[in-house]
């Protein structure tokens, strides 16, 4: 092949990738329109907001210190024969009269940091990044105010534990805060002090969540909670370019997420045996799409990846997909909490609408809540800003 031809190969591949990518690149566009006066009210919201940390609010039953984040396990109850015993499970049934506290300061400051990125990305201005910091500075710097970087009193069960592997998938909140810092990391007001200082505090709190037990057993849950781990684990070493947990997340959803959590038509088992099979669905589909949205790279594309007899996260996303479109439709037990509630503009929807060129994907997301306020849903959406997401 002579020099010309060569070029005009390139030239004409180049021509083709480009028509590829531009279905993608207009729905982005569309993602924006829908969302751009939804995300400047909710930063406008977020500048008039000062830090409220772990350490505003203590609870008795915490073993833990001031700077420790402390959660109670939502499924336990006190006995009844034994009202000063060891709580009993109830599985699906939320005990209104736990401690909460902990848990909605950090879904708040998630809710801040998310909305000034998302402002920040549409519109540059540095104001967003000047208060983002006053809360990154709070929760993460400041020795008065900070978090420790362990999870060691988190979904605490009164009589049982003081803490279990199990709560760290409290800290997925913390996602759209580490994204929020990398989407705003350029800009002149952060200082090199802030950025290592932060950076610092996530490099801590990755090496507690793969070296301390309570990570590991997290790490090696079947369920939900495996696929949790996997994915603030990518969110927290992105933003500290840690390639070796990268690398290792990736393959950790290839040869152990995909085949053992998806059935071979798209369903999650694990799931739908439990008493919200709905709900627990709709949340480790969205886990594992942000996965594959925050690990995919040219050489290794999750998007694309099957195992050999076919899952994948399309096929995850197609069999959930008309279930979202009609409820109705839902061929397994309804949740005995919170059925009425979802769905919501699940994350899968939009970024898989946008990587599969698929405009009915996209309407659905688009007709659905995207600024729900039941706690339990908040909660269960820790990706509620699409846009620091998208490239």
């Amino acid at each position: 092949m002579n020099r010309k031809t060569l070029v005009l190969l390139l030239l004409l591949l180049g021509a083709v990738a480009g028509q590829a990518g531009r279905p993608a690149r207009k729905l982005e566009r569309q993602v924006e329109a829908v969302l751009r006066r939804q995300v400047l009210a909710e930063a406008a919201w977020a500048l008039q907001q000062a830090p409220v940390t772990v350490t505003s609010s203590t609870s008795p039953r915490s073993a833990g210190g001031p700077h420790d984040f402390f959660s109670e396990g939502d499924y336990w109850w006190p006995d009844p024969a034994n009202p000063t015993g060891p709580y009993l499970q109830r599985d699906g049934e939320t005990n209104p009269a736990n401690f909460v506290a902990h848990r909605q300061a950090m879904i708040r400051f998630s809710r801040i940091m998310g909305a000034l990125a998302s402002a920040y990305k549409l519109t540059h201005d540095a104001q967003y990044v000047r208060h983002a910091l006053v809360h990154l500075r709070a929760w993460f710097l400041d020795p008065a105010t900070l978090m420790n970087p362990s999870l060691l009193y988190a979904q605490a069960i009164t009589g049982r534990f003081t803490g279990r592997g199990i709560g760290i998938i409290d800290t997925i909140q913390l996602m759209e805060v580490a994204q929020g810092v990398l989407v705003m990391q350029a800009d002149k007001q952060f200082s090199a002090s802030d950025l290592t200082g932060i950076k610092t505090w996530f490099a801590q709190y990755l090496t507690w969540l793969t070296t301390h037990p309570y990570g590991q057993d997290e790490m090696k849950a079947t369920n939900n909670h495996g696929t949790c781990w996997v994915m603030q684990v990518a969110a927290f070493a992105r933003l500290t370019g840690n390639q070796e947990l990268l690398n290792f997340c990736r393959e950790r959803y290839k040869t152990v997420l995909l085949p053992t959590q998806m059935a071979a038509n798209g369903s999650f088992p694990l799931e739908t045996k439990r008493t919200k099979p709905y709900g627990y669905s709709l949340f480790n589909l969205d886990a594992m799409t942000m996965i594959c949205q925050m690990l995919s790279s040219p050489q290794d594309n999750l998007w694309a990846y099957q195992t050999p007899d076919g899952r994948s996260i399309r096929r995850g996303i197609e069999f959930l997909y008309p279930f979202v479109a009609n409820k109705n439709a839902w061929p397994f037990a309804k949740d005995v909490m919170y059925w009425d509630n979802w769905p919501v503009a699940q994350p899968f929807l939009v970024l898989g609408a946008v990587q599969f060129n698929q405009p009915a994907w996209f309407a659905v997301w688009q007709r659905l809540d995207h600024a729900p306020q039941v706690e339990e849903l908040v909660r269960n959406l820790p990706v509620r800003n699409p846009l620091i997401w998208l490239n």
